[in-house]
């Protein structure tokens, strides 16, 4: 037999399934009748200065075919457990993101602010004393300070996580030319317990405009649109006389609607009022010349009262359930 011929046939022979690979192995290394099995048969028949050589020819031959069959059962097991593909199956169909209802309802409220030409301006989430505190008409001691649940940063409680949005108002003041007009979205943190209604960070939208003149029927007007603009036209609302450190006259704002269990009440939706004099003294602006409103509301409770959420937990826990329906 031609050896060389046998080693082309071995290293040519398609081995690329199971099917080939096991007649390959019967046909060149198969006990009764191999290719290769039978050369070995024949060296008893040959002169003994022969058989050496031809030995360790037929030897290469088998080792060839043995590499072969090593090589392609590694291939032909990966192509076995392949994930199997029914091209029969419609395709899965692609999902389309969007916008949390937090952001949703963000986005309309800077819309509307910014139709009536207030700026938008970010502040530090990481403040001082005197910007969250100090400034804002809470002086050392300040029983107001105990309503809201700080996280201090430093122990003599000079640096903390802002509580409200608020500084960035201060800030604002310090930097800006007359008139002052400005919102200052944000999220704030207060060591709270987390529950259905409060949660240990939130947002807030601080609006600020000061300028000669500026009343609380202004305030009123203002608020009164943006009402409308967010729960729709024609919503009942209400002041209700409130108190603030940062404001003189300060009032709450509720409007009239459904809960999720279909019964109607009142329910608040921001605090408002009237810049007190203490604070413009405290950013160097003349409280004889200047006067200006502000207003507060928390994001997660507006986008609560707009989609007839009850929980806020939910509005953190990222459930696509949950996030499916907006």
């Amino acid at each position: 037999m031609n050896l060389e011929a046998l080693q082309q046939e071995i290293e040519r022979t398609d081995l690329s399934s199971a099917e080939a690979l096991e007649t390959f192995r019967i046909a060149y290394l198969g006990r009764k009748s191999g290719k290769i099995t039978d050369l070995f048969k024949v060296m008893p028949t040959l002169p003994p200065e022969e058989r050496k050589a031809f030995g360790a020819s037929i030897n290469a031959l088998k080792n060839l075919a043995e590499i072969r069959i090593e090589e392609a059962q590694s291939t032909v097991i990966q192509v076995d457990n392949a994930p199997k593909q029914d091209y029969t199956l419609p395709g899965t169909p692609l999902t389309h993101g969007s916008l949390h209802p937090l952001t949703q309802t963000l986005q309309d409220i800077k819309q509307f602010f910014s139709m009536l030409g207030f700026g938008i301006v970010e502040s530090p989430e990481i403040e001082s004393d005197w910007y969250n505190f100090t400034a804002l008409n809470f002086p050392p001691e300040h029983p107001a300070r105990d309503m809201q649940d700080t996280f201090f940063l430093e122990n003599d409680k000079s640096v903390l996580l802002r509580t409200h949005t608020s500084p960035g108002q201060i800030r604002a003041m310090e930097s800006a030319e007359m008139p002052i007009r400005v919102i200052v979205p944000g999220r704030v943190y207060r060591n709270e317990a987390i529950s259905y209604k409060s949660y240990c960070l939130f947002h807030q939208i601080e609006g600020l405009f000061v300028d000669e003149n500026v009343s609380f029927a202004d305030l009123k007007e203002i608020l009164r649109m943006f009402a409308e603009f967010i729960f729709g036209e024609g919503v009942k609302m209400r002041f209700r006389a409130s108190y603030f450190p940062f404001t003189e006259t300060s009032a709450e704002v509720d409007i009239w609607g459904k809960k999720p269990d279909g019964t109607e009440q009142w329910m608040e939706i921001l605090g408002s009022g009237m810049v007190d004099p203490e604070v413009l003294k405290s950013v160097n602006i003349d409280p004889e010349k200047y006067s200006g409103y502000a207003f507060g509301m928390g994001l997660e409770r507006i986008t609560m009262l707009r989609y007839g959420i009850t929980d806020i937990r939910v509005l953190y826990e990222n459930d696509v359930r949950f996030l499916q329906q907006f």
